[in-house]
This record gives C-alpha cells, structure tokens and sequence, in this order.
C-alpha cells in the first residue's frame, strides 16, 4: 500500500482545516458577536456530545473495570503533565507560532482549543488507525467534514491559532497512519482492542472537559492530562496483572 494511501484521509482533513479556518478569518468581524457567541456554544455542546459518546467506550472495559483505569490514568497523567507543564509549554508554542505569523486575536487559546478538539477523540484514533491498516479513509473524512465546520467557527472567534492546528493534524494523524501501516500484522482490531477503548473512552473524557471549557463553564488545564492518554492504559495492564 502506498504512503498516499494510508495518509489519504489525513491530508482530506488538513486540506479541511485550511479551507474552514480560512473562511472563518474572512468572515471574522463580519459577524455579529452575538451570533459568533451561540454558534459557538453550539460548538461546545456538540463537543460534549462527542466526549460524552467516546467516554461510553470505557464501560465496554469490565476486565479490570476501563472506568477505573481511566481515572487513575488521568490522575497520575495530571502529576507529570503538571509537573513537565505541558500546558505553559504549549502555551509558549502558541505565542511563538503567533510572533512569526503576526497572528491577531487569541492566538493561543484557537491553537490549544483547535489542536485538542481536532486530536483528541475516537475519531481521529481510530480513523487514523484504519487508514493505515487497510487504506480506508472513511472515517477520517467523516471527522474533515467536521473539523471543517468547527475551524470555521473557531478561526471567526480565535483568528490563525485554528489553522496552526493544521501541523498538528498532519504530524499526529499522519505519524499513527504510517505507524499503523508499519505494525499491521501485530495490531489488534482496533474497534475491539481493549487498550485503543481506554484510549478513547480517556480522550472522550477530555473533550467533555474541553466542551465544558468552550461553553465557560469550567477552565481545565486539559494539556496537562494529556499523558492520561498514555498511561490509562498501562495502568490496565499493571491492575489486571495484579488482579
């Protein structure tokens, strides 16, 4: 299979997060605030949903329990993420990539909201996953049609930090493809491996913190539970080797 294959959904997704997030800078300032204001909580609630639906993949885990791996994933994932500062890094980056931009507006907060929202979820886990195994970019481009709509969105509210995010798509999604295409003969199923499960139903958990954060009603640190991703399931394995 060819490298354009296996990466074929990931650059659709790119090419949506360009095209959205620069409709959205056109339209910034065009729209009324009040209108940018809803259609972004529509956003968030939409990102809850989505959180909420991954986050359910933790209960098809009973063995030991996936819900509990989780949170125990997530708290020590929260020590080093706040000890190694993963948010203040990214942070940095963002104001970084905004001097050499000349970006406006609230650079940061787009590229740390559009990173986490676009890479964090079943979706791109799991569709990234299948497009390297067996070159079927279905559900990428599901989850383009929808990054695209919400870069829109974004960027009329944030400004470039949304399409900074575009890097980050192509890096990670594109990175787990060619990863997938390489390992495909040691890979499980990865709609029934228990270890991609804890992978999503975790990164569900963070988009639920994530859309809490786009509707203001909470302010979650979301980079610094980050390694939780990594470590939930590690903490499965250890908890069912003792058990």
């Amino acid at each position: 299979m060819s490298l354009l294959a296996q990466t074929s959904g990931t650059l659709v997704n790119v090419v949506a997060v360009l095209v959205g997030g620069t409709l959205g800078l056109w339209a910034r300032g065009r729209l009324p605030e009040r209108t940018t204001t809803t259609v972004m909580q529509a956003i968030g609630l939409a990102t809850l949903f989505v959180g909420l639906s991954g986050a359910t993949d933790l209960g098809r885990v009973d063995t030991p329990p996936g819900v509990v791996a989780a949170l125990l994933g997530l708290a020590l994932g929260a020590a080093v993420g706040e000890g190694l500062r993963l948010q203040d890094r990214l942070d940095a980056v963002g104001e970084r990539l905004r001097t050499r931009v000349r970006g406006e507006g609230r650079f940061t907060e787009g590229f740390v909201a559009a990173t986490l929202l676009f890479l964090v979820g079943p979706l791109a886990l799991i569709g990234s996953i299948q497009n390297g195994l067996v070159g079927d970019p279905s559900f990428l481009i599901v989850k383009s049609t929808l990054d695209g709509v919400a870069s829109i969105v974004l960027a009329a509210s944030f400004g470039w930090g949304v399409l900074a995010s575009a890097a980050a798509v192509l890096l990670y999604q594109g990175g787990l493809s060619l990863g997938a295409g390489a390992l495909a003969q040691w890979l499980p199923d990865p709609a029934t491996s228990p270890v991609v499960l804890l992978v999503n139903g975790t990164g569900g958990l963070l988009i639920l913190g994530l859309g809490l954060g786009l509707l203001d009603v909470v302010t979650i640190r979301i980079a610094n539970l980050l390694p939780g991703l990594l470590l939930a399931p590690l903490v499965w394995w250890a908890l069912g080797f003792v058990l």
